[in-house]
């Protein structure tokens, strides 16, 4: 890593309490128990901690005389079910926990939600580096990660962190494929169903001005990859309606194409930014007794086995590949000391959810 703080000897408590002229309660409180500093204290406790390389409170004794925990961190800003239901992420999950058995390293779930501003879980985890799984930018338990000295690694997002290593898969040349796939069937009346762009909860159609500005760069990617494969047709983006999901489900899914479809009844295909969000979208098609693709095209992204039994229509990413290559970008590190980048290729699977656009519209014109 590029950071000097990742190679120089970390500074202990006393050391950071004496440098900043504090007790060392001080210092504890401003990891454990923020509430009892001013936001001005914490913030300077925190910037000098950072300049020292002070790893924070370790619980583990252990941890403290030999500063190896053997176990990695996998940071999650989702509820912890999340890894476990999920199937993308239990893909990655899997590929992660390869990588950490192939090393002899434990595996450490650190749950962050977005719903609880409480950095101790970050602070006090006993690893020697951390995984950080698809989190917003500007993420608050992602910054407490980059605070300690600790190699660290992004999978997916926040994108273009400087000296992190990241790995990730192409998803907007993904999705170009897939818009392309559409416009050869002769798709031009297409709306698009995107997962969360942001941590505030949200649904509904959203403007290109908020598609732009989304806090998860990969559906920013992938809504771009979309907007290229239709632009090399003559489809104006803003004549393309986006219905945005908070909660990543399949009932998430068929609300919002039950709501795309109402508002844009004339709409030939609809392009989801997850499988799971896709397979909610086929579960309305057949609450309204529309055949797929006669009546409707259905697209996704992910490539999650559900999917895939489906026969689903989507771009299939090597989750659990990528898990693994963020294993081993953390644990295979060495000497490193610049960031590293993977981009891993996803690769177009038409199944039986696409179809000629021509019988969607004779189909409507029946009605």
């Amino acid at each position: 890593m590029t950071r000097s703080s990742r190679v120089r000897r970390p500074a202990t408590l006393a050391s950071l309490a004496a440098e900043l002229g504090v007790s060392r309660t001080t210092v504890s409180n401003a990891y454990n128990r923020p509430d009892q500093l001013s936001t001005q204290l914490r913030d300077r406790v925190l910037e000098t901690a950072r300049r020292l390389g002070y790893p924070g409170p370790d619980p583990v004794a252990r941890s403290l005389r030999t500063r190896q925990a053997r176990a990695v961190g996998l940071l999650l800003t989702e509820e912890l079910a999340f890894a476990f239901r999920d199937p993308a992420a239990l893909g990655f999950l899997e590929g992660l926990a390869q990588a950490c058995e192939n090393a002899g390293q434990g595996l450490l779930l650190i749950p962050a939600s977005a719903r609880h501003a409480d950095l101790g879980a970050v602070h006090q985890a006993s690893v020697d580096g951390f995984v950080v799984y698809s989190v917003p930018e500007g993420d608050p338990h992602f910054e407490a990660v980059l605070r300690r000295p600790l190699p660290t690694v992004v999978a997916d997002q926040p994108m273009n962190t400087p000296g992190v290593d990241r790995v990730g898969v192409d998803d907007r040349g993904g999705m170009r494929t897939l818009a392309r796939h559409l416009v050869e069937l002769g798709h031009r009346r297409v709306g698009v169903i995107t997962m969360r762009l942001s941590n505030t909860a949200f649904d509904g159609f959203v403007d290109p001005e908020r598609q732009g500005r989304a806090a998860f760069g990969v559906q920013r990617e992938r809504l771009a990859g979309l907007r290229e494969g239709f632009a090399e047709a003559g489809v104006e983006w803003s004549q393309v309606p986006v219905m945005e999901r908070f909660e990543h489900t399949m009932a998430a899914g068929a609300a919002g194409a039950d709501q795309l479809l109402t508002h844009h009844p004339g709409l030939t295909a609809v392009a989801c930014t997850s499988d799971i969000l896709a397979l909610g979208a086929l579960r309305l098609a057949a609450e309204r007794g529309w055949t797929v693709p006669d009546n409707l095209s259905v697209t996704g992204f992910d490539g999650v086995p559900e999917a895939l039994a489906a026969g689903l229509t989507t771009v299939v990413q090597p989750v659990r590949a990528k898990g693994l290559a963020a294993g081993e970008l953390l644990l295979e590190r060495g000497d490193r000391v610049e960031p590293k980048s993977v981009v891993l290729p996803t690769e177009l699977s038409v199944g039986a959810t696409s179809g000629p656009a021509r019988a969607i519209e004779r189909w409507f014109s029946g009605l």
